[in-house]
C-alpha cells in the first residue's frame, strides 16, 4: 500500500491543496505550531478509518472561511496503490445542509472511484498507525482511550469487528432506554430477553477478538520493550473484560483481578451463554440504574512492567517506552493482518521522546527502508524543531516546511 496523492478542499485551514507524496520513506513536515500540519495527519487518519482523532464533531473539518456560504462543505481524497485493487480513489466530503426548521445538518458522503460506499465499506481498505503525544493516555488515561485504541486497530483489518462494533453500539441505547423505561413505569421484564440476546452475540465477537488482539500484540510490544530497556523490563498486557468469559471469578470491578487469560482459546458460544448469564445477574440493578452495566463497552487494558501496573506506579519514561513498544507492535501486527504495510503518522511525538527513545524510533523507521524481504514503510512525522531529528535521518527523509495552509518542499535541511 502506497499513498501518492492527497487533496484537500476547505479542511481545516487548508482552502485547497494538492500534495504527492512519495510512495515510501520518511517524509517530515515541519513549521511552526497552527500552521496546518497537524491538519495533514488528520485528514489522512479520518480517510483511513471515518474518524477524527483529535474531534469528536466532523463539523469542525470543515475550514471556518465557509461560514456564510449557501452550502459549506469540506473535501478530502487520496490516490493509492492498493496490493489487489491497483490505483485507487477514497474520497470523503462534509456537506452542512440547511433543514426544513432553518437549521443546519451534516452529511458525510463517501466515494471510492467515483462510487458512494458506506463506512463499512470503506473501512479497512487502507490501513494506519498514528502515536499521538497524547498517546500517553493509552497508559495513564481513561479506560475509553483503551477501548478506542483496541476498536481503531482491529476495525481496520477485521470487517466481522467492525460489523459486530457497530451492531453493538447500535443495541446498547436500545437496551438502556428500556432499562429506564422498565424502571420509570414498570412492565414485563421478559422483554429484555431479544436484547439481551442481540447484545450478547455482538458483545462476544468483541470481546473474543480483543482477546485474540492483545495475544498477538503482547509478544511484539514485549520484544520492543525488552530492546528500549536492555533487558532489564518485561512488558506485559492485562484484558479487564466487565465480565469473565470461562472464568469463576466475578465480573472485574477491581484491578485486583489477573485479567483474562490470553492464551485460552475462546467458543463464542460458551462466551455467548457466559454474557447472557452476567446481563440476567445484573437485570435488577441495571433496572434500577437504567444502564447496561457489564460488556465491551466497559471493558479495560492494563499495561504491566516487571508485574507492576505501569499507569499506577510506571516512571514517565516506563510509560513512554511502554507506548512505544505497543504503537510499532500495532504496526507490525496490521501488517501481518493485511498483508500491506500501514501508513505511519507521528504528530509532533520525537519530541516529546528522550534521545534513546527517539534514536531506537528513528533507527526503526529507516531499516524498513533498507530491508529487501519487508515492505517499505511510508511514515509521516510533524515536528516545530528539525533540529531534534539527527543529520542521518533527515538525509533519508523528505522535508516539507508548512505555512499558514501552504506545504513547500525543501531542497535541503533548513539551517
Amino acid at each position: 500500500m502506497a499513498i501518492h496523492h492527497l487533496s484537500l478542499s476547505n479542511f481545516r485551514n487548508y482552502a485547497r491543496l494538492e500534495l504527492d507524496l512519495p510512495p515510501a520513506g520518511p517524509v517530515v513536515f515541519f513549521g511552526r505550531n497552527a500552521q496546518g500540519k497537524t491538519s495533514l495527519l488528520e485528514a489522512l487518519f479520518y480517510l483511513i478509518t471515518a474518524q477524527s482523532p483529535y474531534t469528536h464533531h466532523d463539523r469542525q473539518l470543515i475550514h471556518w472561511r465557509m461560514e456564510g456560504e449557501a452550502m459549506p462543505y469540506a473535501r478530502a481524497a487520496v490516490e493509492f496503490d492498493h496490493e489487489t485493487r491497483g490505483r485507487q480513489r477514497l474520497e470523503v466530503t462534509l456537506l452542512l445542509e440547511a433543514t426544513a426548521d432553518g437549521r443546519q445538518r451534516l452529511r458525510r458522503q463517501l466515494k471510492l472511484n467515483g462510487v458512494e460506499k458506506r463506512i463499512i465499506d470503506i473501512v479497512g481498505l487502507l490501513q494506519v498507525v498514528l502515536f499521538l503525544p497524547q498517546d500517553m493516555a493509552l497508559v495513564e488515561g481513561p479506560p475509553q482511550e483503551r477501548r478506542r485504541f483496541l476498536d481503531t486497530t482491529l476495525a481496520q483489518v477485521d470487517a466481522t469487528y467492525l460489523a459486530a462494533r457497530n451492531d453493538f453500539e447500535r443495541l446498547l441505547p436500545q437496551r438502556n432506554a428500556l432499562l429506564r423505561q422498565l424502571a420509570e413505569t414498570g412492565g414485563n421484564v421478559s422483554q429484555l430477553a431479544y436484547w439481551d440476546e442481540q447484545i450478547a452475540r455482538a458483545g462476544s465477537v468483541l470481546v473474543m477478538a480483543r482477546q485474540r488482539l492483545l495475544r498477538e500484540l503482547e509478544r511484539d510490544a514485549a520484544r520492543i520493550h525488552a530492546e528500549l530497556s536492555g533487558g532489564e523490563e518485561v512488558l506485559q498486557l492485562r484484558y479487564l473484560p466487565s465480565f469473565a468469559p470461562n472464568q469463576e471469578t466475578p465480573p472485574a470491578e477491581t484491578l485486583a483481578l489477573p485479567g483474562l487469560d490470553l492464551q485460552s482459546e475462546l467458543a463464542e458460544e460458551e462466551v455467548v451463554a457466559d454474557y447472557l448469564s452476567c446481563l440476567e445477574a445484573e437485570r435488577a440493578a441495571s433496572i434500577q440504574r437504567g444502564v447496561t452495566l457489564s460488556g465491551p463497552h466497559r471493558d479495560e487494558l492494563r499495561l504491566l512492567i516487571n508485574g507492576r501496573d505501569c499507569g499506577d506506579y510506571g516512571s514517565r519514561g516506563q510509560v513512554r517506552s511502554s507506548v512505544l513498544a505497543l504503537k510499532l507492535a500495532e504496526l507490525s501486527w496490521i501488517q501481518a493482518q493485511s498483508g500491506q504495510m500501514p501508513l505511519l503518522l507521528l504528530d509532533e511525538v520525537v519530541a516529546e521522546l528522550d534521545e534513546r527513545r527517539r534514536s531506537f524510533l528513528l533507527e526503526k523507521l529507516t531499516a524498513t527502508q533498507n530491508t529487501p524481504e519487508q515492505a517499505p514503510l511510508q511514515a509521516l512525522m510533524t515536528t516545530a524543531d528539525l533540529s531534534v531529528l539527527d543529520e542521518a535521518f533527515l538525509h533519508q527523509a523528505q522535508i516539507w516546511e508548512v505555512c499558514n495552509g501552504m506545504v513547500e518542499r525543501v531542497a535541503s535541511t533548513p539551517a
